[in-house]
């Protein structure tokens, strides 16, 4: 059997208030004919990434709407997961090639984890799979009768032709595709109903929910970072896309012009990322003899809470990404009203519109012209941050999401009519409040 991920309860009534009201209202229509329609959410990780941050706040909203969800992980070791690395990187065009013992690896693990998933006998309508680590599994499972759906957050715009040649083939059983932006369609896709759906964050999660600001600072202090002094971070996976070590090198930039100001790097080491320990210990040896540089990660008690005070109180937030799936800590920082620099990649620009959010950048010496101009000018910096929280609300918040999965679960099942199910009474769902 696959693992099933426990994500507890949460109501749609919690985000009146804080979501646009029409988005809520239709969210509540749109449900009506889906209650009672089952549905799983597929990935390769349940922490350390945005895909797993987004399932856990959206798969207990889905249940709380009356549409039976289930979260569940598949298996792999160390080599499948150096594999499906490589792929990862293939499909947002790094060089070489999957050898063939490598192709080998992949589809062997893929077979293990169909058997798994029939194992689990669950009638399911709709199956969401998560990226590539477990995209080939509607070719080769035997739920036939569920509608697929596979959703790529990551820039395949320009893929390397070896790895999506090798790819593409297992993707024809899917009904539907997700990305991110337009424009990371890759060519040739042989999915028909193809959407467009921007990722969103939970505004009532751990992460993102008002912190008081003199337990902000509590926390801060408690890590290591000097709230009298000024700063800036980046929060990312560490992976060489999102460009850690250029960071440190607009900050060093930086520094002669602000003696006292801390950079601080904060990332997750996931399960289906061994690349990030290599990361992670390159910034460790290039920061080593600089103790104004913090590099932090989840092993190290860095979590939610902690993430949540340093994009409240950093001075700016950087990120400083070559390749960009979305970046969703652009919109975690906007909603606390901290500005950004941003690299101008995937869908940060999408965040960072002009005049709104922050900064959009190139290079680390534009990064660091942006860095020291938002620490300079303050005012700026807040009229930046105030325009991005707002840009966020209506854009880029959970309940907007889900309105878009809907939306797509409701045309797939308008061609492809739902077997009759049990509807769950409206009382039973928590939506009174709503």
């Amino acid at each position: 059997m696959l693992d099933v991920v426990d994500v507890g309860k949460k109501s749609l009534a919690m985000y009146r208030g804080v979501a646009p009201d029409a988005q809520l209202d239709e969210l509540l229509h749109r449900a009506e004919h889906l209650r009672g329609a089952r549905c799983m959410h597929l990935n390769a990780t349940s922490y350390g990434g945005g895909v797993s941050e987004i399932l856990r706040s959206l798969v207990p909203l889905y249940n709380d709407l009356g549409i039976a969800t289930d979260w569940k992980i598949i298996h792999g070791d160390d080599t499948f997961f150096q594999v499906t690395k490589r792929i990862h990187n293939g499909l947002q065009g790094a060089p070489g090639a999957l050898t063939e013992s490598e192709k080998a690896i992949y589809l062997a693990n893929a077979q293990l984890n169909a058997r798994r998933l029939v194992s689990d006998s669950e009638d399911y309508d709709f199956i969401f799979v998560h990226d590539p680590q477990p995209a080939v599994l509607a070719a080769i499972s035997d739920l036939r009768d569920a509608r697929w759906i596979w959703r790529c957050h990551i820039d395949t715009s320009h893929p390397n032709p070896s790895y999506w040649e090798f790819l593409a083939p297992y993707l024809r059983e899917y009904d539907a595709a997700i990305f991110t932006l337009p424009e990371f369609i890759p060519p040739s896709l042989p999915i028909r109903e193809v959407r467009v759906h921007a990722p969103a964050i939970d505004p009532v999660s751990p992460k993102n929910h008002p912190l008081p600001t003199q337990l902000a600072r509590d926390v801060l202090e408690w890590i290591g970072i000097r709230t009298h002094r000024p700063l800036v971070c980046q929060v990312s996976r560490f992976d060489r896309w999102k460009d850690p070590l250029g960071v440190v090198h607009a900050y060093q930039r930086v520094r002669p012009h602000v003696p006292d100001l801390q950079l601080a790097l904060v990332g997750s080491l996931a399960l289906d990322d061994p690349e990030g320990w290599e990361v992670y210990e390159e910034l460790r040896a290039a920061t080593a003899h600089d103790g104004l540089i913090h590099v932090l990660t989840n092993l190290v008690g860095v979590g939610n809470i902690e993430v949540n005070a340093l994009q409240s109180l950093s001075d700016v937030v950087v990120q400083k990404s070559l390749r960009e799936g979305f970046g969703l800590v652009v919109s975690e920082a906007l909603w606390k009203g901290t500005p950004v620099v941003g690299g101008h990649a995937g869908g940060i620009p999408l965040q960072l519109p002009e005049g709104i959010g922050g900064l959009l950048v190139d290079t680390e010496e534009e990064c660091a012209e942006a860095l020291l101009r938002l620490l300079r000018q303050p005012e700026e910096a807040r009229l930046l941050g105030e325009r991005g929280r707002e840009h966020v609300r209506e854009h880029f918040l959970m309940p907007r999401l889900l309105l878009d999965h809907l939306r797509l679960l409701d045309t797939l099942s308008t061609s492809r009519p739902l077997p009759p199910r049990g509807i769950v009474p409206t009382s039973l769902l928590g939506l009174t409040g709503a």
